[in-house]
């Protein structure tokens, strides 16, 4: 017990020149990815055709991919729906094939394939209209969370302390984003789940360091500015570290042992820790030495006479 009650005593802020540096680098290749290749958005943002098939026995999930990828879909989603035995595939739209004809292509490729008869239970066709409001409604979501954690961390701190915030959730938000365009991995409703949930994550680890920055400011009377937020940082890094370290665990696993199907959420949530737990010791108390966050800002006035009033 004694390794988890030592503090460390390391110059985080001695670095932040060095990693604004390499923050700067990792927004600038992430909006110049965004802005050339975009984001390779799935069948829920950009329309496609939707198939539930009915086998007589368990299908795996592997052979039925292979089935089509081998006629040109390579692009499909495919996973369970219900039972073992329930396939729910998912096709991106093609510019040269009308959805129906996709759909009986698709449909014929798997009957040649398999073994014994198969049902086409469902099909669907989902248009570009649902597709936009999709990404214009999973936008507003984001922007809403960002306003909102800006005047709640606004309220409980100060308004810096609130910038602050949000300008490390945009760091992560960004450069999950630009992870994903220049992979061209692809971009779907679990995906901007999983990225709303890297938000809360980054905004709890931020939070912390905030409320022992500002108690520090409170008890070390004599300590600078840096100083303080060094030993904040130093403090909380344990409770940092063994956070991150769990949830990683568990992330890694959903991505390991998950399936195809959650790939993309296991990962952005792993890229999105991982960026989180930099940006809360970097980013977020950076950005509040930027702003020239000081002790004074902090301590509670005291009130002239307040002494007097407390006397018996």
């Amino acid at each position: 017990m004694e390794l988890f009650k030592r503090t460390t005593k390391i110059d985080f802020m001695g670095g932040r020149k060095t990693a604004l540096i390499l923050s700067l680098t990792l927004i600038g290749i992430s909006l110049a990815s965004l802005l050339v290749q975009r984001l390779n958005f799935g069948i829920d943002f950009t329309g496609g055709t939707l198939l539930e098939i009915g086998y007589q026995q368990p299908a795996e999930l592997a052979d039925v991919r292979s089935v089509l990828a081998g006629k040109g879909f390579e692009d499909a989603s495919v996973q369970h729906f219900g039972t073992s035995r329930d396939v729910l595939i998912r096709l991106a739209p093609r510019d040269d094939v009308d959805s129906a004809e996709l759909s009986d292509r698709a449909y014929a490729a798997l009957q040649e394939g398999a073994q014994g008869r198969i049902d086409l239970r469902r099909v669907e066709f989902v248009g570009p209209q649902v597709g936009d409001e999709l990404t214009e409604d999973g936008g507003l979501a984001m922007i809403y969370a960002l306003v909102g954690i800006l005047i709640y961390v606004a309220l409980r701190f100060e308004y810096r302390f609130a910038v602050g915030a949000v300008i490390a959730l945009v760091h992560d938000v960004l450069i999950t984003l630009g992870f994903f365009s220049l992979f061209q991995i692809e971009f779907d409703l679990p995906v901007l789940a999983a990225l709303l949930a890297v938000i809360g994550y980054s905004l709890n680890d931020t939070i912390v360091v905030y409320d022992r920055i500002r108690e520090n400011f409170r008890k070390m009377r004599k300590g600078t500015t840096i100083g303080v937020i060094n030993s904040s940082l130093n403090q909380t890094l344990s409770r940092t570290l063994m956070t991150s370290l769990t949830t990683l665990l568990v992330l890694i696993s959903l991505f390991v042992f998950g399936g195809k199907i959650i790939h993309g959420f296991a990962m952005a949530l792993i890229f999105g820790v991982v960026v989180g737990t930099y940006s809360s010791i970097y980013v977020a108390s950076t950005a509040v030495i930027m702003m020239g966050v000081s002790k004074a800002d902090l301590i509670p006035v005291q009130k002239e006479g307040a002494e007097a009033d407390d006397r018996p």
